[in-house]
């Protein structure tokens, strides 16, 4: 039974993923709990039309982010901390703070797209950070931690 999944159901398949189940498993758990629905030829072409879309909207997402990376990758950021004379911060710095310094050069950013080798940094120097801006487009930023 052909069954188009409308969440993702881990070990089946994905969201709007056309699937090959098993009928019991479709009438019983899927389609019951609107996890998918059953496919027709009428909700195969509305899953067509569907998914061509999507395309065109993914696509104009991914050009969206290859410009803004694009951009991103001409800055150098400098985060300020307050920090003892041995150089170790007061508290840390984390995609927080490196989400406000690249809003104020102009640019922003979601903080939940900035991934940090260690969660917070405790030290005054330079560090990286890798954005991941869409699927498949991600850049390493340099920024320099600096003692206010």
């Amino acid at each position: 039974m052909e069954i188009i999944l409308k969440k993702d159901i881990p070990k089946l398949g994905l969201t709007n993923e056309l699937v090959t189940v098993k009928p019991g498993y479709a009438r019983n758990f899927l389609i019951p709990f609107g996890y998918g629905i059953l496919a027709t030829e009428s909700t195969k072409k509305q899953h067509a039309e569907v998914m061509r879309q999507r395309t065109h909207k993914e696509e104009k997402l991914k050009q969206d982010a290859v410009g803004l990376a694009e951009k991103l990758e001409k800055l150098s950021l400098t985060v300020g901390a307050k920090a003892s004379t041995t150089g170790k911060i007061f508290g840390s710095v984390n995609t927080i703070q490196i989400a406000e310094a690249i809003e104020k050069a102009g640019h922003e950013v979601d903080r939940r797209k900035i991934v940090l080798k260690d969660n917070a940094i405790k030290e005054l120097g330079s560090y990286t950070a890798k954005i991941v801006l869409y699927k498949g487009v991600s850049i390493t930023i340099p920024f320099e931690v600096v003692a206010e």
